[in-house]
């Protein structure tokens, strides 16, 4: 009898032992994923992130939007024109050259105007290109072996007795979430990122409307500076992302377990809070408002 409880004792043992590892695995397998699924979704131009949005907005800028920068550009250039007759001691000293110069910032205006959307689109294909170029060596630098990590602490699990490995599987069952929902998390910040994109996109007519004149030119500068900060929020996830793994990665040298689980649950949350730093430390960076 003794015998037969002794080897439910240990079967229910076994069990547990098989849960916490199956678990300590698929934290650091969701690590893994996260980089890999972040490179690939952050990397995605407004017109691959979807087509029918990206239509939509595209018609928009082109038939809703240039009409009115037409009008704006119009008026602008009448200004610059005016401004710069009447600024030469009240047009007593006028040169000829000034109206080549006035033609030089018309024809500027109109290309700008024309090609809007491919400059736009242009910005949006460098911050891809760092995307891509960044993406592979964060995701081999912070690769984290799985099989090897079970190895190691899967001693340490076969020395604990029931009860711990009870609460062990808790807390990671806890911490596992908390790294599930990190990948949630990344795909608001990314899908409110887009949309914000494209709300950008289908108004960008109107400030390059005002690039080539000097008192207006600040807001078409200052939407520029938006542009790029907007393409390299997407670098700073990538980075961030790929810090998270790294601190991951150094982990799994701490013996002990619950501190192992302590230190994941505490690095998911500041990558939670820090995910929705990004955009205001790109524009920041870049001076935009």
């Amino acid at each position: 009898m003794d015998k037969i409880i002794d080897a439910i004792g240990d079967a229910i043992h076994d069990f547990f032992v098989d849960a916490c590892g199956g678990m300590f695995i698929g934290i650091f397998d969701d690590a893994n994923a996260s980089v890999g699924n972040v490179s690939k979704e952050v990397a995605l131009t407004p017109a691959q992130w979807n087509k029918s949005v990206f239509s939509m907005i595209q018609n928009l800028s082109n038939n809703v939007i240039i009409p009115i920068a037409g009008l704006i550009i119009t008026a602008v250039l009448c200004y610059e024109l005016i401004s710069t007759i009447t600024e030469k001691n009240n047009m007593h000293d006028i040169e000829t050259f000034i109206f080549f110069k006035f033609c030089f910032k018309a024809c500027v205006a109109v290309m700008l105007l024309s090609h809007t959307f491919e400059i736009t689109m242009a910005i949006f294909d460098v911050g891809q290109w760092i995307v891509n170029q960044s993406a592979e060596s964060i995701t081999n630098d912070t690769y984290v072996d799985v099989n090897e990590i079970y190895l190691d602490f899967r001693s340490t699990l076969d020395k604990m007795d029931t009860g711990s490995l009870i609460v062990m599987m808790l807390e990671a069952a806890v911490v596992g979430l908390a790294v599930k929902a990190i990948a949630i998390l990344v795909t608001v910040v990314l899908t409110s990122r887009m949309i914000e994109i494209y709300m950008y996109c289908s108004v960008a007519p109107i400030p390059f409307a005002t690039m080539t004149n000097r008192e207006w030119g600040n807001i078409g500068t200052n939407y520029i500076r938006s542009l790029v900060a907007l393409a390299f929020q997407a670098f700073f996830i990538m980075v961030l992302v790929g810090i998270y793994s790294a601190l991951v990665k150094d982990i799994t040298t701490v013996k002990d377990l619950h501190g192992m689980l302590m230190r994941i649950g505490g690095y998911s949350i500041v990558l939670c809070l820090t995910l929705f730093k990004t955009s205001s430390i790109s524009k920041s960076i870049f001076n935009a408002r």
